[in-house]
């Protein structure tokens, strides 16, 4: 358990373990998706689709001695989040079987870590759940097609629980943060068209501008 019984977030106040992802890319997207309601495909959320579509249908399958479970559902107290994993493998022997998340990813491996945050994430549900640790997981990658694997240390198990914290502030306070235009980042975003981050942005260095003038008078 991540926390105590008395820290445990209740059922009905559970956030969405992907906006735990969206947070770490972007606070201001996690707000329109999960607050706001607001989505909007391009290509690389479609090549997402496509990539999942395997392993979003729930499935039970065995290979090389190791269940393979497809879609499970996932639930933490302690973290405060629910979800979908991907790919759970239960492997070892007779009752001993221990789970192995597994997630998929379009594109490559990330600079940024917010794909490992989402997988600790799930692993930490599946300790709470099966009441075992787990020291490893893995990421799969649409474009690589190779699974790289991902040691579940302190370090990553404190910031995974960090952004679940922050994030659920996010969503509680139901408010959107201002948008900060971010070529990189937004460029690449579906919600481009509905965040405008370049509009906004100026309209917002404007208003700061004018403020300025008014409070130099």
């Amino acid at each position: 358990m991540i926390g105590s019984a008395d820290s445990a977030v209740r059922e009905d106040d559970l956030i969405p373990l992907s906006a735990l992802q969206h947070f770490l890319f972007c606070s201001r997207q996690c707000a329109l998706i999960h607050v706001e309601r607001q989505w909007a495909e391009n290509q690389f959320t479609a090549d997402g689709c496509i990539l999942h579509d395997r392993v979003d249908e729930p499935a039970l399958e065995r290979r090389a001695g190791v269940r393979i479970v497809r879609a499970m559902p996932l639930r933490s107290l302690a973290l405060g989040v629910s979800g979908i994993a991907d790919v759970v493998e239960l492997r070892g022997q007779g009752g001993d079987k221990r789970p192995y998340p597994v997630e998929y990813k379009r594109g490559k491996p990330k600079a940024h870590r917010a794909d490992e945050v989402q997988l600790c994430a799930q692993a930490l549900c599946l300790e709470e759940m099966f009441g075992c640790a787990i020291p490893e997981g893995a990421l799969f990658y649409g474009q690589t097609r190779r699974r790289q694997a991902v040691p579940l240390d302190a370090e990553l198990r404190r910031l995974t629980t960090q952004i679940a914290t922050e994030t659920r502030a996010l969503l509680s306070g139901r408010e959107t943060p201002p948008p900060v235009y971010e070529p990189r980042k937004c460029d690449t975003c579906s919600l481009i068209d509905i965040c405008k981050p370049k509009q906004m942005s100026r309209r917002k260095t404007v208003s700061a501008w004018v403020k300025s003038m008014l409070d130099d008078g």
